[in-house]
């Protein structure tokens, strides 16, 4: 008498492919969620950046103190971020006759970076300055 065999099991054929599905797309998945945070902390220097360059250039008009080059951080407040600030004078032609000779431009660049310089953020402004 023979006895008949059930198919109740799967091949060792059909594990192993389900095996490399479940693993290329758990390697998809994990590569996203790194790109996804890499991204999201991008995003969160740039936004605190640029609210610390708006403040750092608010200082300056409000202070209304002669620019120079200086760097510096921004306390308890943002650890681990810096700022440095350079001003010059562009030496542009015929610049004099167009806004007058008692007046003059500076150069004020200004960047906001992390602890070695890892993210930066750079801003680059002009500013009117009259002599008397």
């Amino acid at each position: 008498m023979v006895i008949p065999v059930k198919d109740n099991g799967f091949t060792l054929l059909e594990v192993m492919v389900a095996i490399s599905i479940l693993a290329i797309a758990l390697t998809v998945l994990l590569g996203n969620q790194g790109q996804s945070l890499r991204l999201a902390e991008e995003s969160r220097f740039n936004f605190t950046a640029s609210l610390l360059i708006k403040e750092k250039l608010g200082d300056f008009q409000v202070l209304g103190e002669e620019l120079s080059d200086s760097e510096g951080d921004f306390g308890d407040e943002y650890p681990g971020y810096f700022w440095a600030v350079e001003v010059e004078t562009p030496d542009f032609e015929n610049y004099p006759a167009l806004i007058g000779a008692e007046q003059f431009l500076q150069q004020i660049d200004l960047k906001v970076f992390t602890a070695g310089e890892q993210q930066t953020l750079n801003v680059r402004r002009l500013k009117l300055v009259t002599t008397q």
